[in-house]
Parts: structure tokens; sequence; C-alpha cells
């Protein structure tokens, strides 16, 4: 198994195990409160203006009064604010939950109905992609917030190290990514394939916002096509450097063609030296008494989905049967999460 970099301080957590009924229930509580404190704009006004006068606040946002002062008790209660009498102020503990925000949109936000209806599934009575969906704007979002907290300085720390005229992101969504990062090495063009055609209706906004209108394009097209089905994009086979994020996996779920995804990524992309492929790892089971954040949501969502994941030994494993060396793994931001910078063996 391949060193890493020295791993995060959240990497194993403080949640202590075993949880007991009060901790369970109030963190579901306070991670509700949390998500409604961000969909409301509290935290964003709180981190801009150091405190908010919670009357004159709903005043100016057309909200419920009584409803915001008892999300706001309630998050005194947990710890994530402090109040004297309508004046309240971000503590320390609140400051790191907005930083962590990403997993709570894509947790309550994005997951909720998926996660309510775990013994409907059990049962048989609805099925993930039929009758019961997540709701892919609020996992969309809470990725971005993650990534521009967590893992954007990391993914520019490794970039900054490569020299590439494309570059190409796939599973791009609205292409923010691919932009900012062309937009930081001039002379370079790059290109974003997602499968969702409003992302990528969306990511022309993103290529004009950027200032890269013929620089950056936007794909709608499914990867696995390009790598099964023989689908082309055009410029995409000059690539130097591909990329994608959480998104692997995905890519993954068919055993049949599993061993085959990393041979046909180096295929569709015969001229690229670098491959950066981020996700997430089923955590180590190694008798730890605390948890992360994050971890437990990925690897239940996913069961509940039928999406599997994966250890980082067998992505590594994945890798070297496909004929991809690996230079590096990097902890990347989210715990048991990493960045994997590889090459063409």
């Amino acid at each position: 198994m391949s060193p890493v970099h020295t791993l995060t301080a959240q990497w194993h957590g403080e949640a202590l195990t075993p949880l007991n009924p009060d901790t369970a229930f109030n963190g579901f509580i306070g991670a509700h409160v949390v998500h409604a404190m961000e969909r409301l704009g509290l935290f964003h006004a709180l981190q801009d203006d150091g405190s908010v006068y919670v009357s004159s606040f709903c005043q100016e946002n057309k909200l419920d009064e009584a409803v915001v002062h008892a999300l706001v008790r309630a998050a005194e209660s947990f710890g994530f604010v402090s109040s004297h009498g309508d004046r309240v102020r971000m503590t320390r503990t609140g400051e790191d939950v907005r930083r962590m925000i990403g997993f709570f949109t894509w947790g309550v936000g994005g997951y909720h109905d998926v996660f309510a209806n775990a013994a409907s599934i059990a049962r048989g009575e609805r099925r993930f992609g039929v009758d019961l969906h997540r709701d892919e704007g609020m996992v969309a979002l809470g990725s971005a917030q993650a990534d521009t907290a967590l893992m954007r300085h990391i993914l520019d720390e490794e970039i900054s190290q490569l020299d590439f005229t494309t570059l190409v992101d796939l599973g791009a969504g609205v292409s923010e990514r691919v932009s900012r990062l062309v937009k930081a090495r001039p002379g370079s063009r790059g290109i974003g394939i997602d499968i969702s055609k409003s992302a990528t209706e969306l990511a022309a906004g993103t290529v004009d916002r950027y200032g890269l209108g013929g620089t950056v394009q936007p794909v709608c097209a499914d990867v696995l096509d390009i790598l099964f089905n023989g689908h082309q994009v055009q410029g995409a086979g000059e690539a130097d450097v591909v990329m994608s994020f959480m998104f692997l996996h995905d890519l993954l779920v068919d055993p049949e063609r599993r061993d085959q995804v990393i041979p046909r990524l180096r295929a569709a992309f015969p001229e690229a030296n670098t491959f950066l492929l981020g996700d997430t790892t089923v955590r180590p089971r190694n008798g730890e008494s605390s948890l992360p954040i994050f971890s437990s949501g990925f690897e239940l969502a996913h069961a509940l989905m039928g999406v599997p994941i994966y250890t980082r030994e067998s992505y590594e494993e994945l890798f070297e049967k496909g004929g991809m060396r690996l230079r590096r793994a990097v902890p990347f931001g989210a715990p048991h999460t990493y960045l994997f910078v590889l090459e063409a063996a």
C-alpha cells in the first residue's frame, strides 16, 4: 500500500463511540438546525457581520420570527451560537460547523428521504432511483461547499506541480473547477464533461463568468459511453491531465466492467500523462473509539443506493491492474478521502 501524506486532524473524528441515546438524538436535531440556518442565510450573515440581530434579520428576509428564534435557541443549546438579548454571535464550535457545512447540505439536504426510508428499502417496498430519489441539487451544492472549504487548496497545490495544455474534468458539473484551473494557467484550455444536460447548460454561464468562451468547453456526455461505446469528445484525446472527483466509484458500479474502467480511461485519453482521481474510501475498522464526520453517512447512503464503494487498498489494486502507476495518495480534505495522483505505467 502506498505511503500517504500526514493525515488531517479530522481523519478519525471526535465523536466518541458508542453514541449514547442523548448524543444520537440531539445530533439528529442539531444537523437539521445547522441545515436550516445555512439555507436561511444565518451562517453567511454571522460570518460577514460578526453578529446578527434576529428581529432585524427576520424583517429584512421576510422570515417567521418565532421560528427563527426557536432555531437560534436550539443552536445555542448545542453551543453553535451565543445570544445576548436579540443579538446572536457565532461560537468557535459554530465556526467549525460552518466550515463543515457541505456535509450537512449533502446529508440533510440531499439524502434526507433516502435515510428516512432505509427500512422501506430493506423490505423491498421502495427502490432508490425508481420511487425514491436524492435531492441532486443539494448533493451538488454540498459537494461544492466541501470542495471550497476542504479540498480546493490541496488540488491547487497538486495542479501547480503539473504541466498541461489541455485539462479534462470528468463529472464536471457546472464546470466551475475546470474553469478556475484553466483561468489560473494562461495558454491552457479545458473540457468539462458531465452527464447532466441542465448542469451543462449552467456550465455555459460559468465559462462566461470566467471570460473563457472558446477556451473551456462544457460537454454533455456519459463518461461510460466514452469509455465503452466509442463516444468521442472533440479535443479530449489531446488532454495532458484528466481529473475526476467523487465520481470514480460511479464508474465502477457494473461488476462485469469494473476491471476495464482504468484501462479504458488510459485508452480514451492516450496523451494524458497524469490522472487526478479523488474519491472517498471505506473507513478502516480498526477498533477506533471515535467517528469522523461524513464517513458513516457516505457508506450508508451508498449501501441504500446499491452502489459499491471501496477501500484504499482496492483502488490501488485496480490502478495497478489497469496499467497506472500511483505517484502518491494525498489525504483530500474529507475524512478517508484521497486524491490519487497517477500516471500511465
